[in-house]
C-alpha cells in the first residue's frame, strides 16, 4: 500500500523562493507550462494572490494534495504541522529553544516570529472537516501533528496537545540543546562540535523521546546529518543500535523520510540504509513520509522508499488512525 504520513501544507520564512516554489508546485500538479510571456507572469500572479488569499487551510489549497494523491495512488495520507507554528506553542518554543541575548538566540527568535502564524485548533478543525470529501475520493485523509521535543519539556508537551484528538503525533527532534541545527543560517555551529559526539548526544535526545511514551513514531532519526556534517558511520553504529533497542522496547516505531533527500545537501533519506537495516534486525516498525511541504512533492520516491525497506527485510508498514497502529503491506 502506498502511504504518505508525513506532509506539511506551508512552512515560512516567507522569502521570494515561496512565490517560486507555490507556482512551480501548482503548475506541476496541474500540467501548466511556462512560456516566458508577460502574459504567463500575469498568470503567476493571479495564482499566487489567490494562494494568498485562500490561506493554506483552504480547500482550494489541501484540492491540490488531493488530486496529487490520486495521481500517485496513495491510499492513506497524513497531513501535519510543525509544532513551532502554532501561537499557543509559543511559551513552549521560548522556554527550551535559545533565544538569549547573543547572535544564535537573536537569530532564533526572529526565526520563531517568522514561522509562527497560525493557531492549532485552526489547523486541526480545517483538517477534520476534509476528511470525508477524501474518503469519497478514495483516499484515507488522517490528521497529525509533528511535535518538537526537548528534554524536560514532556509535561508541557502533553498539556498542548491533549486538547485535541490527533490520528498520530509525531516526534521529532530539530535542536541541540537549543540550537535549532537544521536551519541554513545556523549551520556553521556544526564547526563547534566533535561530530561523534555531536551525534551520540542527538541520539540520546531521540532515546529519551522514544521513551516519553507521547509519541506514534519518531521522525527522521538522523537528521543531523542534513548540511553533510557527519563522521564516518561505523562511528554511530553503537548509538544506532542504542536507538533501535529503544524504539522496540517502548513500541515507537519510525519513518523513511526522503525530505533530506531532494531537499537539503545531504541528498539522503533518513535514516541511511546502513541505519535502516539495525532498526529492522531489532522489529522496529516504518511508515513511510515525504515530508513535503508543496503538494506536487506528495508520495516523492515512494516506490524508492518501499524498495529500501523490502531489501532490508521489512514487508509491512504501519498506518495511524485514533492514536492505533495498523499493519500493512508494502
Amino acid at each position: 500500500m502506498k502511504v504518505d504520513f508525513h506532509i506539511h501544507l506551508e512552512e515560512g520564512p516567507y522569502t521570494n523562493n515561496f512565490f517560486n516554489k507555490t507556482i512551480q508546485s501548482i503548475d506541476a500538479v496541474k500540467g501548466n507550462i511556462s512560456d516566458g510571456t508577460l502574459k504567463d507572469i500575469e498568470r503567476k500572479a493571479a495564482l499566487f494572490e489567490t494562494r494568498l488569499n485562500e490561506g493554506d487551510y483552504s480547500e482550494w489549497w489541501l484540492d491540490l494534495y488531493l488530486e496529487t494523491a490520486l495521481q500517485k495512488g496513495l491510499k492513506q495520507v497524513g497531513i501535519v504541522d510543525h509544532l513551532y507554528r502554532f501561537e499557543e506553542t509559543r511559551a513552549y518554543f521560548l522556554k527550551y529553544m535559545d533565544v538569549s541575548d547573543t547572535d544564535l538566540g537573536r537569530r532564533q527568535r526572529e526565526w520563531l516570529e517568522q514561522v509562527m502564524t497560525h493557531k492549532m485548533s485552526e489547523f486541526v478543525a480545517f483538517i477534520d472537516r476534509q476528511k470525508d470529501k477524501w474518503r469519497e475520493a478514495g483516499v484515507a485523509l488522517k490528521l497529525g501533528i509533528e511535535a518538537d521535543y526537548f528534554v524536560g519539556g514532556e509535561d508541557e508537551l502533553r498539556a498542548l496537545l491533549a486538547p485535541y484528538d490527533f490520528d498520530y503525533i509525531i516526534g521529532s527532534v530539530h535542536f541541540n540543546h537549543g540550537w535549532g541545527f537544521d536551519n541554513p543560517e545556523l549551520e556553521s555551529k556544526f564547526n563547534d562540535y566533535d561530530l561523534v559526539a555531536l551525534y551520540e548526544d542527538h541520539f540520546e535526545t531521540v532515546i529519551k523521546a522514544a521513551e516519553s511514551g507521547i509519541f506514534s513514531f519518531i521522525a527522521h532519526l538522523d537528521n543531523l546529518k542534513v548540511f553533510n556534517y557527519r563522521p564516518d558511520e561505523t562511528l554511530l553504529m553503537p548509538s544506532y543500535e542504542k536507538v533501535a533497542k529503544a524504539l522496540a522496547a517502548n513500541n515507537v516505531a519510525t519513518e523513511v523520510n526522503v525530505g533530506l533527500k531532494y531537499r537539503y545537501p545531504v541528498k539522503e533519506q533518513c535514516p541511511s540504509e546502513r541505519f535502516v537495516r539495525v532498526l529492522s534486525e531489532h522489529g522496529v516498525q516504518f511508515t513511510t513520509s515525504s515530508d513535503s511541504h508543496f503538494p506536487h512533492d506528495i508520495g516523492i520516491y515512494n516506490d524508492e522508499i518501499r524498495a529500501l525497506l523490502k531489501r532490508n527485510g521489512v514487508n509491512e508498514i504501519v498506518t495511524f488512525s485514533d492514536m492505533e497502529r495498523v499493519r500493512v503491506e508494502i
